[in-house]
């Protein structure tokens, strides 16, 4: 099976719970009669097709039809509707003795026979009476609904006309709402606007009314219309897997989760993984289809949860962050996905905008990224799926042991701005740029100076040839030399322009690629932006001609010059003719008159050395201004950077306040210092290290010109022993400037409140945390906002069990509709207290490098499904025996 087919059979399984627009209180077209409604239809085809054309047009899927203790009335509706493909949850709405409205679901399989006997339980045995009252009261009747009925009861209009909290009063609303098969209550609007008197009892803020579960609100009222179904008050989005009774009992007790009002915002789209397949390997032939929201991956040891969450990375091309994930990481992939396997990840993306991409991964090759057509992208998964965390089993723990791993968590919170690292990038070029001319000026103008140092003895020897007449003698040979300088400076003067030719001609054409038609096409501002081509163009051949000027001039020159060169070369040939007969009459006088032209040779050539000193004292100058100013930047960078660093620390603290603090210090990983000295001044260095190590306030500039200043301040500044500042302070200027370039990154310090809720706040360090409470401080920090996926492997490995009940969970939930979350956990707090979306039951058979991992579809969903909350209880509970024996234990 190709990747593609098998990615969309994997996008046909489960993907667990999700919202149902559902309006649970429709009316039947013959209660609009019975009642003298007033409508704009004439019949019930036509109401019926214009409430399914409706519910479709507005996005509702859901609907509960609730005549008032009648059940053959809602059929040709049902009907309808079900015909449509919208699921009806069948039922009634019941006036209890007490009077009090309560509508009365069913499963949607529930047939109308069968309500017809609930409706005689009820005591309703003819349909004459308008609207009839039942015989059971509220209490009662929420007894008969949960234990013999199979149904849920919603308190209809609960504030208002026929609501329980307004029929009733004194110790029979008490005794009705607190009530605990009572689930939910159903308003027309937000908690805000009902009123005074009972507001507090629906916000479990009454301690008379108060409930250890507090009842689910839902939006619902009567829908007689098409137009009802079109205020906000008449719907709302109840999160299932299945649309069951069980499904909205799961609802109704998790309503913060499950439960989205009309009035509550939109989640916001974000990042997310949507199905995994995998051909070869132990996962051969499994897929998954994720939950936008939270996905746990649940199984005994040796199931596949590692691996899936080892392939995600790996597809991923995300590098482990510890020394023993990177272990486990690489074990993994090649032990038990092996060589040839093939990884296939359906992402989408909404930035800029929605779309989908397939990134695939055969073992060891590296990732390719396809379009929604299957065209390979020249991309990497980082450019269409940016900054996923995943985490191995105990990595969360082992990033714990480094607070500069730590400070990489504050990079999403961080508010980038492209304009910081390009400026560092052109700060630290320039940096070295200057190092190297600095070096390379210095360097020459050493050699220069020792060169003009040997010039005083050879004037001096020179001078004692002249008294003895050699320069008269051989004044025309002294001027050959003289002249033979002036003629090679004058051939010199030509190299800057030729080398300023060819980097004029390295510019030329200009690129235009980005000016084209196609480039163009689809900008309403072509037309005009058109023109620049032709500026562009005209640029191009402007400069040509410039150029081929440039380089006819340099050519004249160098014929002009070249000519010179023959005529002189002829001068020299007769000059030197005539000298030679002089310099044998000399050697015969024991004067070695080659000697002196060799002098005058070398004392010409130093000459000019002389203004190229001045020049490169002038250069030195000015390079190291430019030096002073450059580095004066690169520190402003450094702290512009680092400070939003701090904003983003100060921004986690205040949405983890009361339970972590976070603290940043600047320029407090001083290892890239060390590396270097120990690289380039070497032995021992371990005092120095140390010190260095345990400095407050430490920079980088100080430090520098410390070393440049002498032992003195370094151990006056620094405390460095004496031996090892010496051998810093002999360090070449290179070594020097190389430490002014570094950047020494920040290190971030995490500390947990490990007080109870109603205790004054008790910080600790990670460094005085158990392990357990280490990562609860980490998890806390990775669950914040983000609109990137993030995936951790059996995080309960590595926390305490309050904790994680206390606090990652809660924290879990609140952030599951905005992020995307993939846990793999043998605890059972995570899925059920978190309200996992998707359940994915694992089982395998054999061992992982010879076996095989099976994945079937009934145990793929929510708590809500049977098969799942099954084996919940048994892989995560132990079973269910075992679970009760625990609870009778604990005498819960």
């Amino acid at each position: 099976m190709r990747s593609t087919e098998a990615i969309l059979a994997a996008r046909k399984l489960p993907c667990g719970a999700r919202f149902y627009r559902s309006a649970l209180q429709v009316n039947p077209f013959e209660y609009i009669v019975r009642h003298n409604k007033a409508t704009a239809f004439s019949n019930e085809a036509n109401y019926n097709a214009a409430m399914v054309e409706a519910c479709q047009r507005i996005g509702i899927e859901v609907i509960g039809i609730t005549d008032h203790y009648r059940a053959q009335s809602t059929q040709s509706l049902r009907q309808a509707a079900e015909d449509a493909g919208i699921i009806v949850f069948p039922g009634f709405e019941a006036v209890s003795k007490d009077g009090v409205h309560l509508l009365c679901l069913f499963d949607p399989a529930k047939d109308a026979h069968s309500l017809e006997r609930i409706l005689g339980d009820c005591g309703i045995h003819q349909d004459e009476t308008v609207s009839p009252i039942g015989k059971y009261d509220v209490v009662e009747f929420l007894k008969e609904s949960h234990g013999c009925w199979g149904s849920i009861c919603i308190a209809a209009h609960v504030a208002s006309e026929g609501g329980l909290l307004n029929r009733l009063s004194g110790q029979s609303r008490i005794a009705a709402w607190t009530w605990p098969h009572l689930l939910a209550c159903a308003l027309p609007g937000p908690v805000e606007d009902v009123p005074d008197n009972v507001r507090p009892i629906i916000q479990n803020k009454n301690r008379d009314y108060f409930r250890d579960r507090p009842v689910a609100i839902v939006n619902a009222q009567d829908v007689s219309s098409p137009e009802d179904l079109e205020k906000p008050g008449s719907s709302c989005w109840i999160k299932m897997s299945n649309v069951t009774i069980e499904g909205l009992r799961q609802a109704f007790l998790d309503p913060v989760s499950r439960i989205r009002l009309a009035t509550d915002p939109t989640p916001d789209e974000h990042a997310k993984f949507i199905a995994v397949t995998w051909q070869g390997g132990f996962l051969d032939g499994v897929a998954i289809h994720f939950n936008e929201n939270l996905n746990v991956l649940i199984g005994g040891r040796g199931t596949g949860k590692s691996t899936i969450i080892e392939s995600i990375r790996y597809v991923l091309g995300v590098d482990p962050l510890g020394e023993e994930a990177i272990k486990c990481h690489n074990g993994i992939i090649r032990q038990v996905l092996r060589s040839g396997t093939k990884i296939s990840l359906l992402v989408r993306s909404y930035h800029p905008n929605q779309r989908d991409y397939l990134i695939e991964r055969t073992i060891p090759n590296p990732p390719v990224v396809r379009d929604e057509i299957g065209n390979v992208l020249n991309l990497t998964p980082a450019d269409v799926l940016p900054r996923p965390e995943i985490f191995g089993q105990h990595e969360i723990s082992e990033l714990t042991k480094s607070r500069e791993k730590l400070t990489r968590l504050l990079d999403r919170f961080v508010e980038h701005d492209t304009d910081i690292p390009k400026r560092k990038s052109s700060v630290r070029r320039q940096l070295e740029r200057s190092r190297r001319r600095l070096l390379e000026a210095q360097e020459e103008l050493v050699q220069i100076e020792e060169r003009l140092n040997s010039l005083p003895a050879l004037e001096e020897t020179l001078r004692r040839f002249q008294a003895a007449g050699l320069e008269g003698k051989l004044r025309e040979q002294s001027h050959i030399v003289q002249e033979e300088g002036v003629l090679k400076t004058s051939e010199e003067r030509l190299t800057p322009f030729e080398e300023l030719l060819n980097q004029f001609r390295g510019a030329l054409p200009v690129d235009l690629a980005f000016i084209s038609e196609k480039a163009l096409d689809g900008l309403p501002g072509r037309d005009i932006l058109r023109d620049a081509n032709d500026i562009l163009n005209q640029l191009t051949k402007d400069m040509d001609r410039m150029a081929a000027e440039m380089e006819q001039s340099i050519n004249k020159a160098k014929t002009g010059l070249g000519e010179i060169r023959t005529q002189w070369e002829e001068r020299k040939k007769a000059v030197m003719e005539a000298s030679e007969a002089i310099l044998r009459e000399l050697q015969n006088s024991n004067i070695d008159g080659a000697e002196f032209i060799r002098l005058r040779r070398q004392i010409e050539g130093l000459r000019p050395l002389k203004e190229r000193l001045a020049r490169l004292q002038r250069d030195l100058k000015e390079h190291g201004t430019e030096r002073r100013n450059l580095l004066s930047e690169w520190e402003d960078v450094k702290a512009e950077e680092f400070r939003r660093i701090e904003r983003a620390a100060a921004k986690v603290n205040r949405k983890l306040e009361g339970r972590v603090l976070v603290e940043v210090a600047a320029g407090a990983n001083r290892e890239p210092l060390f590396q270097l000295l120990r690289d380039q001044i070497g032995g021992r260095l371990s005092e120095a290290i140390e010190t260095l190590t345990t400095s407050t306030d430490f920079s980088l500039p100080l430090f520098a010109s410390a070393c440049r200043e002498g032992r003195e301040a370094l151990s006056r500044r620094f405390n460095i022993p004496s031996s090892q500042g010496e051998r810093m302070i002999q360090a070449k200027p290179e070594i020097i400037m190389q430490i002014e370039e570094l950047e020494l990154p920040p290190t971030t310090a995490i500390k947990l409140n490990v007080a109870d809720d109603d205790q004054p706040p008790l910080w600790q360090t990670l460094e005085d945390l158990s392990t357990g409470q280490k990562a609860t401080a980490v998890l806390l920090l990775l669950l914040l906002e983000s609109s990137a996926p993030l995936v951790v492997d059996q995080p309960e490995d590595d926390l305490d069990n309050r904790f994680i009940s206390d606090r990652v969970v809660p924290k879990m939930r609140e952030e599951k509709r905005r992020r995307q979350f993939v846990f793999a956990t043998h605890n059972a707090n995570i899925p059920v207290l978190g309200d996992a979306e998707l359940i994915v039951g694992l089982t395998a058979c054999g061992e992982a490098d010879q076996g095989q991992a099976r994945l079937s579809r009934e145990h793929m969903g929510s708590i809500d499904i049977r098969l799942v909350r099954e084996m919940v209880e048994e892989v995560l509970e132990g079973g269910k025996d075992a679970f009760e024996m625990r609870r009778l234990k604990y005498g819960f």
